[in-house]
C-alpha cells in the first residue's frame, strides 16, 4: 500500500507519540543492543549520531557508549543563517555540552570541530538517521526539511554505512519516494 508523505507523517507521528513508556524503554534497550552489537559500530572510529527529540527512539546510551570507547562522536546542529537551513555535524566530548537549539532539539554549540567528509574515512564511519517512517525497501521519510537528503547527496560511500532507526510502529510496507530522497543502507525498527 502506498501513501502520500503528508498523511504518512501525520499517522506515524501520532502512532509514535502514543507509545507507552514501557514500549519506549523496550525500544531503547533493543536498539542500543542492536547498534552496539553491529559490526559497523564495532569497526567505526567515527559516529554521526543524533540526539533524540520528542517521541523519537532514545539514542543517548549509544552516544555515551561511543564516547566511552574513544570514538569521534558528531551530532547535528541546524544552521539557520542561510536562505535554506542547513544541517552540520559537530563533534561532542560529552552529552552535557548540548544545549537547546533548533525547534528545542539539544544540539552542540557549533564551536567545536565540524565533521568533514573524506572518502577514505567512510568505511570507518557509522551514520544513524532518525525518521518519521521507514519501509521494507529501506526507504525513509523524515520531517520534510530534507536535511539528511542534502547532507548525503554527494556522499555515496557514507550512505553505505548508514542505518535508519526507529520504533516498529514506524515501519510500513511501501513509502512514496522522490528522486532526491536518499535512503539509509539499512533500517532497524524495534
Amino acid at each position: 500500500m502506498e501513501y502520500d508523505k503528508r498523511s504518512v507523517r501525520k499517522t506515524l507521528l501520532q502512532a509514535r507519540d502514543n507509545l507507552s513508556q514501557e514500549e519506549r524503554n523496550r525500544g531503547k534497550v533493543l536498539l542500543t543492543e542492536k547498534i552496539l552489537g553491529h559490526q559497523w559500530f564495532y569497526r567505526s572510529d567515527i559516529l554521526l549520531g543524533f540526539v533524540s527529540y520528542g517521541s523519537e527512539i532514545e539514542t543517548g546510551e549509544i552516544l555515551r557508549e561511543a564516547l566511552g570507547k574513544g570514538k569521534q562522536v558528531y551530532v547535528p546542529k541546524v544552521i539557520q543563517d542561510t536562505e535554506i537551513s542547513e544541517m552540520r555535524f559537530y563533534r561532542i566530548g560529552s552529552m552535557e555540552e548540548l544545549q537547546e537549539g533548533y525547534r528545542g532539539i539539544r544540539e552542540p554549540s557549533g564551536t567545536s570541530q565540524v565533521y568533514c567528509y573524506k572518502e577514505e574515512d567512510a568505511e570507518r564511519t557509522l551514520l544513524l538517521m532518525p525518521g518519521v517512517a521507514f519501509d521494507r525497501f529501506g526507504c525513509r521519510i523524515g520531517y520534510g526539511k530534507g536535511f539528511y537528503d542534502r547532507f548525503l547527496e554527494d556522499k555515496p560511500l557514507l550512505c553505505q554505512h548508514s542505518i535508519g532507526v526507529g520504533f516498529r510502529c514506524q515501519l510500513v510496507d511501501r513509502l512514496p519516494m522522490e528522486e532526491h530522497d536518499v535512503k539509509p543502507y539499512q533500517v532497524i525498527c524495534v
